[in-house]
């Protein structure tokens, strides 16, 4: 039987790609959108081959009953959850400090930053334990691992540095159920690159980025197929960075 991934926001950006790469490595697929249905319905239109592979979920990540439902019809349509990539993380672009947040924002990034990925592994790691094998992957940012401060983004920092230590404490929890828990931290990947492939990005000179192009999408989906992979099971308690050497935290000081 084929093994089955949740993705939360898999329908665009960089959820998209890992939604993609999975289909395209025989994995079948619940992918979730909250409010952009277009694009949901153009990914389900865009791979007819895979009609049967992919559900896609209206979910709200920050509100519980969505993401109890979410569970449920991944698992009642395919019989097993192995992979839960929490691609799914609201975050507010405008620059601010601590004290310039509202209450209502600060709930917003730690509900759907952290919380969402504790109610989540409640319901799956059930269901991974029975399965005797499972991979959870969250997503962090470039320095969370030494909890770094990030200026003009405490609420989120604060949520992902709580999300490092969860990702690291699952691992020793569920390693003898044969469930590994890592993170993924993507460096500065914006606009038309959450979608692109490598070798469009190869043709677009990047003078921020050490290697000299920017990130993609599909470098992030490439290091989640690795650590989704059965033999991959060495590599637990992990965070591992994918920024092409630049300093995200500290390009704007």
């Amino acid at each position: 039987m084929a093994r089955h991934a949740l993705v939360t926001a898999g329908t665009k950006g960089l959820g998209r790609k890992v939604t993609e790469l999975l289909l395209q490595n025989g994995y079948t697929v619940t992918a979730t959108f909250f409010s952009d249905g277009e694009k949901a319905r153009e990914l389900k239109k865009s791979f007819p081959q895979y009609q049967e592979q992919l559900q896609i979920v209206r979910a709200d990540v920050t509100n519980k009953e969505d993401l109890k439902r979410l569970v449920d019809q991944a698992y009642e349509v395919f019989g097993r959850i192995d992979c839960l990539i929490n691609n799914a993380g609201p975050y507010i672009f405008e620059r601010k400090k601590l004290i310039d947040y509202s209450e209502e924002e600060w709930n917003q990034m730690v509900r759907g930053n952290l919380d969402s990925v504790f109610y989540l592994l409640k319901w799956i790691l059930p269901i991974m334990r029975r399965q005797k094998f499972g991979r959870v992957i969250n997503y962090g940012f470039q320095g969370a691992n030494d909890a770094s401060g990030w200026i003009y983004r405490s609420a989120f920092a604060a949520a992902k540095v709580g999300l490092v230590s969860l990702t690291k404490t699952v691992a020793y929890e569920e390693a003898e159920y044969g469930i590994t828990s890592n993170m993924v931290c993507p460096g500065n990947i914006v606009g038309n690159m959450k979608e692109a492939s490598i070798e469009e990005s190869r043709k677009l000179k990047d003078e921020h980025t050490p290697i000299g192009r920017s990130g993609t999408g599909e470098d992030i989906a490439r290091m989640i197929l690795y650590l989704c992979d059965e033999n991959s099971d060495m590599i637990t308690g992990s965070v591992i960075e994918v920024t092409g050497g630049l300093d995200v935290i500290h390009r704007y000081r």
